[in-house]
C-alpha cells in the first residue's frame, strides 16, 4: 500500500488508501462512515449479498489499525447503518482485541443506545475538539478549528481521451475543511464538484494520488 502524508495546522496526517487518515502526532487513525450492519440489513431484505461479505469492513479495519503505531480510533460517524443486528456481536468481539482507545462521533445513523458503547468501553461524543482541530460527522465550519468530518461520502469521476470515465472515492480537502471518504464497502459515493482552491486525493485499491484541478 502506497500512503500519501500531507500537513495542516503544522501537524501531519498519512492519507490511507483504504480512506483513513493517521495523525502522527496523536498516534490516532481517523475513520469516516463505516456504516456496520449494512450488508445484514440488505440481505434481511432481499438483497444477494454474500454472508461473508459482512467480514469485510472488519478485516480491513484490522489491517489498517495494524499498519499504524495506532493508540487511538475515532470514527467520524455512522459507524453503524441502523439498529442492532446479528455484526453488533462481531463489532463487540473485534473491540474486545483492541489495545487502543476507541472514540465514536456521533453521526446521523448512529442510533443504538449510547450505554451500549460505553459498555463497551466506547467513548461516544458529539464532537470532538483537539489542538485546533474540530472532528464532526457533518461538515461544519466554526472559526479557529481545521474540521475533519464525513457524512458526504465524497468521490470524483475521471474522464480519459477514450471517453473512460472511473468513479473513486477520495478525501475532499477545502481551506478550512477536509471530509474523508466512507470506508464502509456498499456505502456509495457522492460524485463532487470542487472549486479551483480545494484539492482532491483518491484513492485507489491500493494508493493515495492527488489529482490536479482544471482552474
Amino acid at each position: 500500500m502506497k500512503t500519501l502524508p500531507i500537513h495542516c495546522n503544522n501537524q501531519r496526517f498519512i492519507l490511507h488508501p483504504s480512506g483513513v487518515a493517521f495523525w502522527e502526532d496523536k498516534g490516532m487513525l481517523l475513520i469516516a462512515d463505516v456504516h456496520l450492519g449494512k450488508i445484514t440489513h440488505f440481505r434481511k431484505h432481499g438483497s444477494a449479498i454474500p454472508q461473508i461479505s459482512l467480514h469485510h469492513n472488519f478485516n480491513r479495519l484490522k489491517t489498517v489499525i495494524a499498519t499504524f503505531e495506532t493508540k487511538t480510533v475515532c470514527f467520524l460517524g455512522d459507524l453503524f447503518h441502523s439498529h442492532i443486528n446479528n455484526e453488533w456481536l462481531v463489532f463487540k468481539s473485534w473491540v474486545e482485541t483492541l489495545n487502543c482507545k476507541v472514540v465514536l462521533i456521533s453521526g446521523n445513523h448512529d442510533i443504538i443506545d449510547v450505554e451500549r458503547y460505553t459498555q463497551l468501553g466506547v467513548e461516544v461524543l458529539q464532537d470532538w475538539k483537539l489542538d485546533g482541530f474540530l472532528l464532526t460527522h457533518h461538515p461544519e465550519e466554526r472559526q479557529g478549528f481545521y474540521n475533519f468530518s464525513g457524512h458526504i461520502h465524497p468521490g470524483v469521476e475521471l474522464r480519459g481521451l477514450g471517453k473512460q470515465n472511473l468513479k473513486l472515492s477520495c478525501f475532499h480537502w477545502k481551506e478550512n475543511q477536509m471530509i474523508f471518504p466512507a470506508f464502509g464497502v456498499f456505502t456509495g459515493k457522492y460524485i463532487i464538484k470542487p472549486k479551483t482552491n480545494d484539492r482532491i486525493f483518491v484513492n485507489t485499491e491500493d494508493e493515495v494520488l492527488e489529482i490536479p484541478l482544471k482552474s
